[in-house]
């Protein structure tokens, strides 16, 4: 996961040190919008190899959220 936090902290535009599962895109005032869930998508397809849903993700309000979805993703394509 290391590479996939490095990857979401410059979408979000935040410190790689200050993500964890749970940090909360509302209480750091990420920029979770439209252009970052899709430069999720891509990172999530580069570095695990699974397609998120888009609607999934916006609804994602902590780093674990998007965990979660990747782990389902992962086991759908197993």
């Amino acid at each position: 996961m290391n590479t996939f936090y490095e990857g979401l902290a410059e979408i979000l535009e935040v410190d790689a040190s200050k993500l964890s599962p749970e940090f909360s895109f509302a209480d750091a005032n990420a920029d979770w919008d439209s252009l970052a869930i899709v430069s999720t998508i891509a990172l999530a397809d580069d570095s695990f190899n699974v397609m998120l849903d888009g609607k999934a993700l916006a609804a994602c309000e902590k780093v674990a959220d998007i965990e979660a979805l990747i782990d389902a993703a992962r086991h759908r394509n197993a």
